[in-house]
């Protein structure tokens, strides 16, 4: 037997830096989480028809795009704030991250407009911004991703629009599990230093750009031979609630103090 066969081995790896490959499962896991969690099965929140919750909510930013009033801003900002109150601690701090985000950036790219003098115009956009994807992202959070689309064609939106945006949705979810999965299999075949992991993202674009056809040519026979059309159809009926009725009395008040304030 050769004396190469009787040693141990004491094989010790290099260290290798693994940050890359961390950042994006992280990354790619959050964005997954965020979609499932939004799209899960599980009632929408407040009881209130998605179809008059999107509807209130692009009148709601509209009129805060419309309003030179600050008072009517912090009127909003009341009404969120008790709408917030309702959700649970993790929403509230996935909402106002984003808006804190959108609303610094906003303020950086008027900072040049308030140093002119222009100070009031650009706190109001700032609030206005705030305010703006503070609405949007209760109403994302709030309500599942089917109801939206659902209310999207009781608002007789064209269907090639609703179904591009669900098609890319599922499709995100499904090229970010795959992502995911070959990240994994990077990061474990990585023994030791690897001087060409940054290389490697080529090949995995690559890979994803041939899948993803793939998957399209598929989807597009399983479509074909079910018999789908392009067309939409809403199976469940407009039930008028009192959650309903209460959510269409406070934004009829929004719209009264609009009326009273908002233009001035």
């Amino acid at each position: 037997m050769p004396e190469w066969l009787l040693k141990d081995e004491n094989y010790i790896p290099q260290s290798d830096k693994d940050t890359f490959a961390n950042k994006s499962i992280l990354s790619l896991l959050s964005l997954l989480s965020r979609i499932r969690t939004q799209s899960g099965y599980k009632e929408d929140k407040f009881h209130v028809n998605a179809a008059l919750k999107v509807t209130f909510t692009l009148m709601l930013v509209i009129l805060l795009s419309l309003s030179r009033s600050f008072t009517f801003v912090v009127v909003i900002y009341v009404y969120l704030l008790v709408i917030l109150s309702l959700m649970q601690g993790e929403e509230i701090i996935k909402i106002f991250r984003v808006s804190f985000v959108m609303a610094i950036f906003t303020f950086l790219i008027l900072l040049p407009a308030a140093f002119w003098g222009n100070k009031h115009s650009s706190i109001m956009i700032t609030a206005k911004v705030f305010a703006s994807v503070t609405a949007v992202n209760i109403l994302s959070h709030s309500t599942r991703w089917n109801s939206i689309t659902s209310a999207l064609k009781r608002f007789f939106v064209p269907d090639i629009f609703i179904f591009v945006l669900d098609i890319t949705i599922k499709y995100i979810v499904m090229l970010g599990e795959f992502a995911l999965n070959m990240l994994y299999s990077l990061k474990l075949r990585s023994v030791g230093r690897n001087k060409s992991k940054y290389t490697s993202l080529s090949g995995i674009a690559g890979t994803m750009f041939i899948k993803s056809k793939e998957m399209a040519e598929d989807m597009y026979s399983a479509m074909e031979c079910r018999g789908f059309t392009g067309e939409y159809h809403i199976y469940n009926k407009f039930k008028f609630t009192f959650a309903d009725f209460f959510y269409i009395m406070i934004n009829i008040c929004i719209i009264l103090t609009f009326i009273y304030l908002g233009r001035f």
